[in-house]
């Protein structure tokens, strides 16, 4: 029982977490398929590799310097953070390298490198649960662990693997081969950064202070990073609101049609009105980065077959919106 209750806090929330994420990407979805393949390979891949791979570090590191102290902060600041955004940002790397195209935005990097993290987080939580908290202190450590890994650090790998995300992603919407090569290693790297700081942190202060103050810095961080993600979904609106007005123009789409397109909620709502209508509102998207990819990239990868492909897709569905 204890074992699966703390399977339950530590994938449940998660789920709920990584729903959340889906929903912040409001005009151009992630593929569903391809976002639970990156969840499962942060629950699978990136956890249970860490885990191995931290334990054999830290067992060197005790058997070199024979300090358990030495063992633990270099595992905990240096290692830990090192290998576990490293297995984390591999998933982001494998869809940006095999999946380019569903690569088009700032915004699809910090998804991807959540998704990841958040599988990640949900292993991680389940082994901290039970082992540090139940084990240690029976229902009582379980359920106050449970609070302390859901509630007060849930978003904390989020945070991390998104600069990973975003460094790809700066990378997939330039040409310039050297921002390409150097973007993604600045964004690994300020994933590391972030997460040393905030294990070498709190543990430094030790005690409720060094909870209270590591939450604090945490919160702030998350809190910038939902105020950038806002930004980027503003910006996302724009880019719909540019290169979706020539659709009306042409008489592809109509005025009402083209208004609710660039309204953040209609992705949510149009799942109301049937699979026909949010196919439609996801195709208007689609095509607005598509163009945006065009402009900046060119006719990459066949960039022009898929605009024309998406627009015949839209004179098909536009008769059945309203």
């Amino acid at each position: 029982m204890p074992l699966l209750v703390s399977l339950f806090f530590g994938f449940v929330p998660m789920f709920f977490f990584a729903a959340f994420v889906y929903w912040l990407d409001r005009y151009e979805k992630e593929p569903k398929i391809l976002l639970g393949a990156t969840f499962f390979w942060g629950v699978v891949i990136a956890a249970g590799g860490a885990f191995i791979i931290n334990t054999a570090f830290g067992m060197g590191i005790y058997i070199f310097t024979n300090s358990e102290a030495a063992a633990e902060i270099g595992t905990t600041s240096i290692v830990a953070p090192i290998v576990e955004e490293f297995l984390k940002g591999l998933a982001v790397a494998i869809v940006f390298f095999l999946f380019y195209k569903e690569f088009d935005s700032i915004l699809d990097g910090i998804i991807y490198g959540g998704i990841a993290a958040l599988g990640f987080a949900a292993t991680e939580n389940t082994l901290y649960i039970y082992r540090n908290g139940y084990q240690d202190g029976g229902w009582g450590g379980l359920f106050f662990l449970a609070f302390i890994r859901v509630i007060i650090v849930g978003w904390q790998h989020p945070f991390y693997t998104a600069f990973t995300g975003i460094g790809f992603a700066v990378a997939r919407t330039n040409k310039n081969i050297l921002i390409k090569l150097i973007a993604p290693l600045i964004g690994f790297g300020v994933a590391v950064t972030t997460h040393a700081f905030h294990n070498t942190f709190g543990s430094m202060i030790g005690g409720f202070g060094g909870l209270a103050a590591g939450t604090f810095v945490d919160w702030i961080g998350w809190a910038c990073m939902l105020g950038f993600i806002i930004w980027m979904v503003n910006n996302e609106r724009n880019l719909v609101k540019n290169h979706l007005y020539s659709e009306v123009v042409s008489g592809l789409i109509s005025q009402t049609q083209y208004q609710k397109a660039l309204s953040p909620w209609t992705v949510t709502t149009a799942m109301l009105s049937g699979k026909t209508t949010a196919r439609f509102y996801q195709v208007c998207g689609e095509l607005s980065h598509k163009k945006e990819q065009y402009n900046k990239q060119g006719d990459e990868g066949g960039t022009v077959a898929i605009i024309a492909r998406l627009r015949a897709e839209l004179a098909t569905l536009a008769p059945q919106v309203r």
